[in-house]
């Protein structure tokens, strides 16, 4: 089978089934799994698809910049942020991730709730200042692609620190890779705000099921849930549904 034909075949794979597992195309194929591997190899450094052991995953397309992510699918958002508000409970302390979905719980929790707000984002800061909770704002270097507080310094401070919930923000979500976002740095205090928290949940929109960016975060198993829309298809949260709980919004 010619290069061209197998990269195409790799392809339509990947949209197909949201992965490729390098040994089973190889046998379903009868070519050697060197002859796969090195297909895959090269399609990632073209930046085609996602090497992982053992096969490959779909990439996430790049993100536009906060301020244009504040604008999509805005109402869809509003929405998955109201139920997500309304898991919290008076005296708990809640982490807020960054991003845009994620502002919409502060805008949706109770401004007379109280609770203990930690969030390393400045936006999400100042979202809260109207209500009475207490808001802990962690610091370190701005990474402006989120607003985020970033490194070794917010890391330091979020150890310091245990939470109830941690509403957690991603960039792509899969069966297999987990949940994953786009900055090195960026998953890193991710990974240690979960470290700290009883519970973790993400809230998500459907173009982020059966994708993959460039830095795992964690295993979908290792949510307390999903908070997701209503009317999201069935096929796009099948794999996730025996891995966690799902709310719908």
């Amino acid at each position: 089978m010619l290069t061209t034909r197998r990269r195409v075949m790799i392809s339509e794979r990947l949209a197909r089934d949201g992965q490729i597992v390098a040994k089973a195309l190889a046998d379903e194929l009868g070519l050697s799994e060197d002859t796969i591997r090195r297909d895959l190899r090269e399609m990632a450094t073209e930046g085609l698809l996602k090497r992982v052991h053992g096969g490959a995953l779909p990439l996430t397309p790049p993100l536009p910049d906060f301020a244009a992510r504040q604008a999509i699918a805005s109402g869809v958002k509003r929405m998955l942020g109201r139920r997500a508000a309304g898991l919290v409970q008076s005296g708990q302390t809640i982490f807020l991730d960054g991003g845009t979905t994620n502002a919409e719980i502060a805008r949706a929790l109770p401004r007379d709730l109280r609770a203990t707000i930690v969030t390393h984002s400045p936006t999400i800061a100042a979202e809260l200042e109207q209500h009475n909770a207490e808001v802990i704002l962690i610091g370190g270097r701005l990474y402006k692609h989120s607003m985020v507080a970033v490194g070794a310094a917010a890391v330091a401070a979020i150890e310091q620190i245990r939470v109830d919930v941690f509403f957690l923000g991603v960039t792509a979500i899969h069966p297999a890779y987990g949940l994953s976002t786009g900055d090195y740095e960026e998953a890193t205090i991710k990974r240690a705000i979960a470290r700290q928290s009883a519970e973790t949940y993400v809230l998500a929109t459907a173009e982020k099921f059966g994708a993959a960016s460039p830095h795992r975060i964690m295993s979908v198993n290792d949510l307390a849930a999903l908070v997701v829309p209503a009317d999201i298809e069935n096929e796009v949260l099948s794999p996730c549904r025996d891995a966690t709980t799902l709310f719908f919004a």
